[in-house]
């Protein structure tokens, strides 16, 4: 005789949940049976825009206002809504030299690409262990191993934002609770449109030339990218696998880019070569 188990009902908390990747896997989710979802947004027009989408897809998308990097607002958001699921997504790009960022711009990234993702995973994972099961599910990048020259503390807050995850999923392991980190390479989204900005404010600087040689890479290898939807669906098989793996590499570009890093980074010479390589190709003073 067949046993009939109902689905158990859970609550997913996905930041950034307004437009490109954190809708996508919103609405991935809500179509998930027994899976209610909560969409964090930082304006009310956004929040509309959220159920206007989920409307459209059939499926039903609840907002809460909350700008990640103020910590009494992520102390109230995860409070009320007591995540089982947690998709940490809102973040944003800081494409520059190193040396460009003045230090209040670079802490004010790291507080939305590091510590805030870590700060909702410390908040929420108490409600998941005292139901035994739980998902923090972290959205990294290609570039959270792979360095490339002028987006340094972009891949600094992907960098950290990983290896704090990889100790997380250490040390809640034994409560039922996995975190997993998901690690897209080039998706569809706006960040395409965040280096043409970024290349048309260096015009006329000594970087000029190898951020309008990056925008027309980026141009370049678009249809290469994946799709948003395909990096979404991985979220949600991450959130909802009864035994998830603790990394996604999602795209092919993702995965030729590590593995040829990989390669690499045992050689030295190869190391020097592929850094002129790179520095020739896009044109670096």
């Amino acid at each position: 005789m067949t046993v009939y188990q109902e689905t158990p009902h859970r609550t997913a908390l996905v930041t950034g949940a307004n437009s490109g990747l954190g809708l996508a896997a919103a609405l991935e989710l809500a179509s998930r049976d027994g899976t209610r979802v909560v969409g964090t947004v930082r304006s009310a027009e956004k929040g509309q825009k959220v159920r206007r989408a989920a409307e459209e897809a059939g499926v039903e998308v609840e907002t809460r206002i909350l700008d990640v990097t103020d910590a009494a607002g992520c102390k109230d958001v995860v409070g009320e809504v007591r995540p089982d699921i947690l998709v940490n997504n809102a973040g944003g790009t800081l494409y520059a030299p190193v040396a460009d960022v003045m230090e209040e711009e670079a802490r004010h990234h790291l507080e939305t690409s590091l510590f805030a993702p870590i700060r909702l995973a410390r908040l929420a994972i108490p409600h998941m262990q005292e139901r035994g099961w739980g998902r923090v599910i972290q959205i990294s990048s290609v570039a959270g191993k792979v360095s490339y020259p002028l987006m340094g503390w972009y891949q600094a807050g992907k960098h950290a934002m990983e290896a704090l995850s990889d100790a997380l999923r250490l040390e809640v392991a034994g409560s039922g609770v996995h975190v997993v980190v998901v690690a897209p390479g080039g998706f569809r989204s706006g960040i395409s449109d965040d280096m043409a900005d970024v290349a048309h404010r260096y015009r006329g600087s000594k970087y000029a030339t190898a951020f309008r040689r990056l925008d027309l890479g980026f141009t370049l290898v678009q249809p290469f990218w994946t799709d948003t939807e395909r990096v979404a669906r991985v979220i949600a098989e991450a959130a909802t696998d009864p035994e998830p793996k603790g990394r996604y590499v999602v795209g092919r570009d993702a995965q030729v880019t590590l593995l040829v890093s990989r390669i690499v980074e045992n050689f030295g010479a190869a190391v020097e070569f592929r850094d002129k390589a790179v520095r020739r190709l896009i044109g670096l003073p």
